[in-house]
């Protein structure tokens, strides 16, 4: 049960922080602009597929998942 407990005082540590983050930076300067996101504008369509945006935020979830892991 304290494994429990302590889990979801993480997760709701990791929520307040992404809030903050959120909060204060509305719109982080590098976030979808970064080299390799598409992003295709014609007329009556707009597609956009932030490949290297998902692929950075993948890699910091990880790394943060590994901290915590080795931390335990």
């Amino acid at each position: 049960m304290h494994a429990l407990a302590r889990t979801l005082i993480l997760v709701g540590l990791i929520l307040i922080a992404l809030g903050v983050v959120v909060r204060f930076f509305p719109s982080l300067p590098m976030l979808g602009k970064l080299p390799g996101d598409l992003r295709i504008e014609r007329p009556g369509v707009r597609l956009y597929v932030p490949l290297t945006t998902c692929l950075v935020l993948s890699a910091l979830i990880s790394l943060v998942v590994w901290l915590v892991q080795k931390l335990k």
